[in-house]
């Protein structure tokens, strides 16, 4: 690469469109939904001009609570080409995170299903906005105490419910507004511009509202989508949530950047990703590795061809080598790259390539990318680590954050002389691979010694009997903090508490044998498949009784 594309969303969709008219761009397996580039950039405008006509405008912002439906990508686009300012919901949230959400980010118009598993959206709409009483179905007009700054909620289920505009009246609406009304507001957007506002999961406190920039976006997209040597030929399958930069940047722009076609899956299931793979010949599948795990492990998988796969992204957590080798050699994803980065860098700093080994696959996330500068600092002082010496991972360019919204010293906080600090504790060796090693407030401090949970959790991966494993520090009055292992066995494994402590005692430093282990079948997890380990602390203070530190 010896660019980077100036251009906005809107202007990538236009630029493929032309260049690949007769490409599919979005096909649902599960819908009657199958569209080209051409078919789909019509759409989108057409999309747009109903939004318009509903008073959308620059930088009103535009929040999305659905799964991986067809209308998600659709007001993507559709608002990026108008200057709005996508905002991405959580599917799994309640009324309070709703709520939260809707209200900080100054939400001006919501789309939105009726909703997810145990979340009713509809109930909660109801519930947080009563004025909606009352008033005939397709109308809006209303105000919000709640929620001020809120004139629009549009429904992709067609409910019928008070004061709520159905999703295919769009069209009718946009048929009064003029291409040159669209066109006049496309030459309003620039680069630089913020197109897409996502909050960060949670694992922590209350969620920040990540401004992310068309520059941002679109260029983090391209340059994953070259290291996965991606062209105009590839299909991939999209089973995380567009709601996350998972989906939203290294799936649907690392698409669209190359003209390729993505297949999205409604919500992970083995068997919808599985028939979507196989049905559509897709040549790459992305997921975290749980996703990857579930797929491996089902009864039906020999029922499915998976022949046409090559490549995808596994990001989002540690991946065991076994899982990882299984990928490649049963799902022939030979070409099967990882991925880090965070919210705030939109999201992708480093990756491997096709070409590293299993091993730096496994054990490393590969080497920075092109027109970005990534090292490793003390997070004490600021200055640079030496090659294997572990710190925080720092980043500065293209691809960081505008700020988070309305929250200045937070931003001033993260982001300092255009390096954003992203709180992870890695290493970088000569050759310019880096590790992660966790957080560094998961950093567990006993006695004086710091320790990184992940290379305990590194080493109890390597156990036969051990499926998945996190480490986290709990109080100790003696020495600060103790270690804790969380542990789900391997099926059918018959193992013991102490069979696992006396397994790193003979082969770690005695400091770094768990103080306890606890056997489980499941983490609390975000959505995006992140182990939330302030749950997992909370959990094991409530079993152990350390609330108020330990019993020595």
């Amino acid at each position: 690469m010896d660019r980077l594309f100036d251009s906005t969303v809107g202007g990538l969709l236009n630029e493929m469109a032309e260049r690949f008219p007769d490409n599919d761009c979005v096909i649902c397996n599960d819908l009657p939904f199958r569209m080209t580039y051409a078919e789909f950039l019509n759409e989108t405008n057409r999309i747009a001009k109903g939004l318009i006509a509903l008073g959308v405008k620059k930088n009103d912002h535009v929040a999305m609570w659905a799964t991986n439906r067809p209308e998600w990508l659709l007001t993507l686009f559709a608002s990026a080409k108008i200057g709005a300012v996508l905002v991405t919901v959580n599917t799994n949230y309640k009324i309070y995170e709703a709520e939260y959400l809707l209200k900080q980010s100054d939400a001006h118009t919501l789309v939105m299903s009726s909703g997810f598993k145990d979340a009713d959206y509809n109930e909660i709409i109801n519930g947080l906005i009563p004025e909606l009483a009352g008033r005939r179905p397709g109308t809006c007009g209303w105000k919000s105490q709640k929620l001020p700054a809120l004139r629009n909620i549009i429904h992709i289920d067609n409910p019928d419910m008070n004061g709520i505009i159905n999703w295919k009246s769009l069209y009718e609406l946009g048929g009064n507004v003029s291409d040159e009304t669209l066109a006049s507001m496309e030459k309003q957007n620039g680069p630089h511009d913020v197109v897409n506002m996502q909050y960060t999961s949670g694992t922590t406190g209350f969620p920040k509202g990540v401004m992310l920039t068309h520059y941002n976006i679109v260029n983090d997209g391209l340059l994953i989508g070259e290291r996965m040597r991606f062209t105009e030929n590839d299909r991939l399958c999209i089973p995380v949530p567009f709601f996350h930069c998972f989906g939203l940047v290294l799936a649907v722009m690392a698409s669209v950047t190359h003209g390729a076609a993505m297949i999205p899956v409604d919500h992970f299931s083995p068997v919808p990703v599985m028939k979507a793979v196989s049905e559509e010949k897709c040549t790459a599948l992305h997921g975290v590795p749980t996703m990857f795990i579930s797929i491996l492990n089902h009864p039906d998988r020999y029922k499915y061809d998976f022949s046409h796969l090559r490549t995808g992204i596994m990001a989002g957590s540690p991946c065991p080598v076994a899982v990882m080798r299984q990928t490649i050699d049963e799902l022939n994803m030979r070409d099967i790259t990882i991925v880090y980065g965070l919210t705030e860098s939109s999201p992708g700093c480093t990756q491997t390539t096709p070409d590293d080994s299993l091993e730096l696959r496994v054990s490393t996330v590969g080497k920075a990318y092109p027109f970005m500068e990534c090292k490793v600092v003390d997070p004490e002082t600021g200055a640079d680590c030496p090659p294997n010496v572990p710190g925080e991972f720092v980043v500065r360019g293209f691809n960081v954050m505008k700020g988070y919204y309305k929250m200045p010293e937070a931003t001033a906080q993260t982001v300092v002389d255009g390096w954003l600090h992203s709180g992870d504790i890695a290493s970088v060796d000569e050759n310019g691979y880096f590790k992660i090693s966790g957080r560094i407030k998961d950093m567990i401090i006993r006695g004086g010694e710091n320790i990184y949970p992940k290379e305990i959790e590194d080493f109890l991966y390597t156990h036969p009997k051990v499926s998945d494993v996190q480490v986290i520090g709990v109080p100790s009055v003696k020495y600060g903090e103790e270690i804790m292992a969380y542990v789900i066995p391997a099926d059918g494994a018959d193992v013991t508490e102490d069979e696992l402590k006396e397994f790193v005692a003979k082969n770690m430093a005695r400091y770094k044998v768990p103080s306890y282990i606890r056997l489980t079948d499941s983490f609390e997890m975000t959505t995006s498949g992140k182990i939330q380990k302030y749950k997992l602390r909370e959990r094991a203070a409530a079993e152990l009784g350390l609330n108020g530190g330990d019993k020595e």
